[in-house]
């Protein structure tokens, strides 16, 4: 076993290497080797412990190690090991920012990789429960709780407290956690009527229209962002449409180890991107795990899918394609009001993309507006910071970006996580409330 108190680096300094995830081998879905590579990396993660702030899941794990008779991985017990495991959301983090361990070097540590085996693993031998697979089925329970009627009842019943009670009883979900708020119509329901016409005018990647790929959550429980999206879109003479069809990113799946099912929504998604992505379009949605599950996730486990990587190629972050269009001098900058003091928090999933601060260099455009950065998970991740076994260490989590946010004073707290910002608001009892930065761009136009 590699020693981690001897640095093997060699003078390396190049940038992390991502291997594909080699998920279709029997080797993979073995029980005995997953155990010996856990062991492996979790001896070299004890050794060093730089990611020990990021996710409960190095503090669990460095416990584990020190609660044992040995204080070394050898005296923890591997029927332990999922404690670590279900603290990951496989956010990267640790992989991309703090890791000096990941491939080149020869140690070839790809943490959130190994969780994402580990779920893998678990999943296939014992499934996961009911109210897992329902809270990750987001395009489903999206359709459903977005029907005209049915979702009035969802949202008051998501008010009421008796049947939040009832629903953390049922569902897994903490009575104190905020929910999605559901919208009739939805958001493909409200820009059906985008027609993608217009002149495209190429610049830097960008080929100059822009389909939007809608999301789950955006769709249903957030459809003014896209609206705003498109706006701003609009505004910069950017022919846009929808994409022409759309099932789930997978992202929620991917979480839970469900592979299988990732790759049923990847087989409905690819077609449709690929064929536009032939015919000139590039892509982009306004929920920063979305995009990664395009750019990073789908290709790292479809490495030889032609078509994965060209949607990969076309997709980008929304403040990515506009920064694009801005270093060719064609972004609109006729900016109408001042934005002050904005708080943002930058989510993990749009920090992994490595395409820099690009939300705020374009919202510092506007002028007499300040910017004040926050790069720190939410804790929220998905079901994370709903669900009731985990939401107090979500909340924990989120504590040192509330104070951040308290402390900067702003006039406006924003994330590109509508998710995240509403988690930290939710602390902070909307004061301020959130605001996604499309919504702030198009405001700082006047449109």
């Amino acid at each position: 076993m590699a020693d981690p108190t001897q640095d093997t680096r060699e003078g390396n300094l190049d940038a992390p290497t991502r291997h594909p995830l080699d998920w279709t081998s029997p080797d993979f879905m073995d029980q005995q080797s997953l155990d010996a590579e856990l062991e492996r990396v979790f001896n070299i993660c004890h050794g060093c412990r730089r990611c020990v702030s990021l996710c409960h899941a190095f503090p669990t794990l460095f416990d584990l190690v020190d609660a044992s008779k040995t204080m070394e991985i050898d005296g923890v017990d591997k029927a332990d090991y999922p404690k670590v495991t279900e603290q990951c959301y496989l956010c990267d983090l640790c992989y991309q920012t703090k890791c000096p361990y990941t491939p080149p070097h020869p140690w070839n540590v790809d943490f959130p990789h190994l969780m994402l085996r580990a779920k893998a693993v678990a999943f296939e031998r014992d499934g996961v429960p009911l109210s897992s697979k329902i809270l990750s089925s987001t395009r489903a329970v999206g359709k459903l709780a977005s029907i005209p009627v049915v979702v009035q009842v969802i949202n008051a019943a998501n008010r009421n407290a008796g049947a939040r009670q009832l629903l953390e009883k049922t569902m897994g979900v903490d009575a104190k956690a905020r929910v999605p708020e559901y919208h009739s119509p939805t958001a493909r329901k409200r820009l059906r009527d985008l027609d993608g016409s217009g002149e495209a005018v190429p610049a830097g990647r960008t080929r100059g229209k822009l389909a939007l790929f809608a999301t789950c959550y955006c769709d249903h429980s957030d459809p003014v962002v896209v609206e705003d999206l498109a706006a701003v879109l609009k505004h910069n003479a950017i022919p846009t449409k929808l994409v022409e069809q759309e099932s789930c990113c997978g992202m929620p799946k991917l979480e839970l180890g469900d592979l299988q099912t990732v790759k049923k929504y990847k087989e409905r998604n690819i077609p449709v991107l690929a064929k536009m992505a032939r015919e000139g379009w590039d892509f982009t949605a306004a929920i920063p795990s979305c995009v990664l599950m395009f750019k990073q996730e789908l290709p790292l486990m479809f490495p030889d899918d032609a078509d994965v990587a060209l949607v990969r190629d076309r997709f980008f972050d929304p403040f990515e394609y506009l920064a694009e269009r801005h270093k060719a001098g064609l972004l609109q900058t006729d900016f109408r009001q001042s934005l002050g003091k904005v708080a943002w928090q930058v989510p993990c999933h749009q920090r992994v993309q490595k395409i820099g601060p690009k939300t705020r260099d374009i919202l510092q455009l506007v002028p007499d507006t300040e910017i004040t950065t926050i790069e720190r998970c939410s804790g929220h991740d998905g079901t994370y910071g709903v669900k009731h076994k985990t939401y107090a260490l979500s909340r924990k989590l989120a504590k040192p970006v509330e104070n951040r946010v308290s402390q900067a004073e702003p006039d406006h707290f924003t994330s590109d996580c509508p998710m995240a910002g509403g988690h930290i608001a939710h602390g902070l009892d909307d004061k301020p409330a959130a605001e996604h930065p499309l919504s702030l761009l198009r405001k700082a136009y006047g449109i």
